[in-house]
């Protein structure tokens, strides 16, 4: 929808054609609709092709009026179409309209807010992974320095409810703040949770007693980029060969192994089948490391008596083509 000054601007010529048509129409008995609207266009463009039959006094008076005042309209209607192509607000306008299009379209997408340092890893990892998201940031600057294929830059304040519906809060599958202020994570923590009671949060916490209020809040987890640094130094220097098989796993440029979660549905043919018979290490060469249940139970190392039931999550180990086979098999 365009702005309203950009919508009067449109209809003033067709405006002044109305008008003109209309009024050479009434004041001359001689003139056809046709006729008048051809004298119309001849007069407001100051073609001047001569008139269709004579006027009289009044149908003279009527052209003079719409000659000054429809040239000066229609200039400045022009002027200003021109203005905004050249300002650029015309292609920002339209931009701005392909973009709510694009964000009316997604579904089951993940809303990244904030692109600071830890956002900036979030997105460069979902665009690795080729998952579709909205990065909802606050800063210009930091919108016009997005460059990505999956994700969608959004300028706005995320502490707002509207801003979030327009991200789509409602049809997402996940939220992740990543601000550095625990009170706006709170805030939007339970902005979102209202809007959508079935939206995954994860969120960025920068003081530990923050953690309990922001998973109070609605957050199914939080996430201290301090404490995990803290973690990771540790095991860095304790356990350096698991950290490094860690991250051959997890990180998404090493085909050659990876960890996954794969969600059992209801229709795939696994449902009831136990781990000797479903022949994932045979045929697919995938290592199930545990499965958590539906209630929530972690079983590790599942022995081959072990049955796969709907809605269990698969934590599995393999290459990334088996992985996605295994996919395709959970969802039926």
């Amino acid at each position: 929808m365009l702005p309203r000054q950009y919508l009067l601007i449109l209809l003033i010529p067709v405006g002044l054609i109305v008008v003109g048509t209309v009024g050479f129409h009434v004041l001359e008995e001689k003139y056809t609709l046709f006729d008048a609207l051809y004298m119309t266009v001849t007069t407001i463009t100051t073609v001047g092709y001569g008139e269709v039959h004579p006027l009289g006094t009044q149908g003279r008076i009527f052209a003079m009026f719409l000659l000054l005042g429809g040239v000066f309209s229609l200039f400045y209607a022009m002027g200003e179409l021109i203005r905004a192509v050249v300002s650029g607000e015309m292609q920002s306008l339209l931009g701005k309209q392909r973009m709510d299009q694009l964000l009316a379209q997604l579904h089951q997408h993940i809303i990244v807010i904030g692109y600071g340092r830890m956002g900036r890893l979030v997105c460069r990892e979902f665009e690795m992974q080729h998952v579709r998201f909205v990065m909802l940031e606050r800063s210009p600057e930091a919108v016009a320095s997005f460059k990505g294929e999956y994700g969608i830059p959004l300028l706005g304040d995320a502490t707002n409810d509207e801003t979030l519906r327009l991200a789509g809060v409602d049809r997402a599958r996940a939220l992740v703040t990543a601000l550095p202020s625990d009170a706006d994570n709170l805030y939007i923590t339970m902005s979102a949770r209202l809007l959508n009671d079935k939206l995954v949060i994860v969120v960025r916490a920068e003081d530990d007693q923050a953690e309990k209020k922001l998973l109070r809040a609605g957050a199914n987890r939080v996430v201290s980029p301090y404490a995990m640094g803290g973690y990771r130094v540790a095991h860095a220097v304790l356990r350096p060969t698991v950290v490094d098989f860690l991250d051959l796993a997890i990180r998404s440029e090493h085909l050659e192994l990876q960890i996954e979660e794969t969600k059992i549905a209801p229709r795939s043919r696994l449902v009831g089948v136990a781990m000797k018979d479903s022949r994932l290490r045979q045929d697919l060469g995938i290592i199930v490391v545990a499965i958590k249940k539906s209630n929530g139970e972690m079983m590790f190392n599942p022995s081959h008596e072990a049955r796969i039931e709907a809605n269990d999550i698969l934590i599995t180990m393999g290459h990334r083509d088996q992985v996605n086979q295994l996919a395709a098999l959970a969802n039926g």
